[in-house]
């Protein structure tokens, strides 16, 4: 989406206020980079410096400093008055966009969004599936759900579903005509699916722990992919064995269709984490999103 002045305008003020574009871009939920860069589009715009920079401080020049006395109050003023409007209407509208990987569809977004939309049915909701790591601000989005070690430090995150294990698993007909692994060193002479991350292209290993001990363990077969679903059927249909959060194979463990192998070498993740900028105020409908997603989720069972 192209900035606007008043956008222009608003990371202006922030800058002038913090005297800093750092703290800025953490007030907006930018990088600094992006904050200095719309600073200078607004220069652009007006003709002239607005600000004076040095290694250690931001201050206003003169045309800064009148242009931050004529249009401050007045934005200040309209940021408040859509504030004091948010307050006021009890019914959610607007949209909420979300970046989810494969494995939040049936631990979060399959049980949520049916509730959520009832509830909020003036609320436009998007879901974009993918386990590539997406860039929430520069994409437009409202959040995304990863795991905990995948969301940058500077982001929010909030916890939205149980601890789950990831599992290593295959078919009956698989583990019969192949045999079934019983340590970790075995791996090594069976076909494994691998999986290619998504974000960077790299295979990844498969990690394994007991105790305090943890594996990376490199593994190779007839097939890679970088889809978990699509492992998760090549593994159902006996090409080999696979390497899965157990959410995504609880129907299959259920049915037989597939075998958890090497169970007590599973390592245990706390859960999927809803992520997005450091910011002043979040929407009305993704505090709403995360309130009910909490509750439905997170909520133990009455006895």
């Amino acid at each position: 989406m192209a900035l606007t002045p008043l956008n222009e305008l608003a990371v202006f003020v922030a800058v002038a206020r913090h005297k800093s574009f750092t703290r800025a871009g953490r007030e907006l939920g930018v990088s600094t980079s992006a904050v200095s860069q719309t600073v200078r589009m607004l220069e652009e715009r007006v003709g002239g410096a607005l600000l004076s920079r040095t290694t250690r401080s931001v201050s206003l020049t003169d045309m800064g400093q009148r242009l931050l006395e004529r249009a401050g109050p007045g934005l200040e003023s309209a940021l408040g008055a859509l504030e004091h409007l948010s307050a006021d209407v009890s019914e959610i509208t607007g949209t909420l966009r979300l970046t989810v990987p494969g494995m939040g569809l049936a631990t979060v977004i399959e049980p949520v969004i049916p509730r959520f939309i009832q509830e909020h049915p003036h609320v436009h909701v998007e879901v974009r599936v993918t386990d590539r790591f997406v860039n929430i601000v520069t994409e437009g989005l409202d959040a995304g759900l990863r795991l905990t070690e995948s969301v940058e430090r500077d982001m929010v995150q909030l916890r939205l579903s149980p601890s789950f294990r990831f599992l290593v698993i295959g078919s009956p007909a698989y583990l019969k005509k192949h045999g079934t692994p019983t340590r970790p060193e075995d791996l090594a002479r069976h076909e494994c699916i691998g999986y290619r991350a998504p974000s960077t292209g790299l295979p990844y290993h498969w990690e394994l722990e007991r105790g305090r001990k943890q594996l990376r363990i490199a593994v190779k077969g007839p097939l890679v992919t970088d889809h978990a679903q699509f492992m998760q059927r090549m593994a159902v249909a006996g090409v080999g064995l696979g390497y899965i959060a157990e959410p995504e194979v609880a129907d299959n463990l259920r049915d037989g269709t597939l075998r958890a192998v090497l169970e007590d070498w599973a390592p245990s993740v706390p859960g999927l984490f809803l992520y997005y900028p450091h910011r002043a105020r979040a929407s009305p409908a993704l505090k709403a999103f995360v309130a009910l997603a909490r509750k439905m989720l997170l909520t133990p069972p009455r006895a």
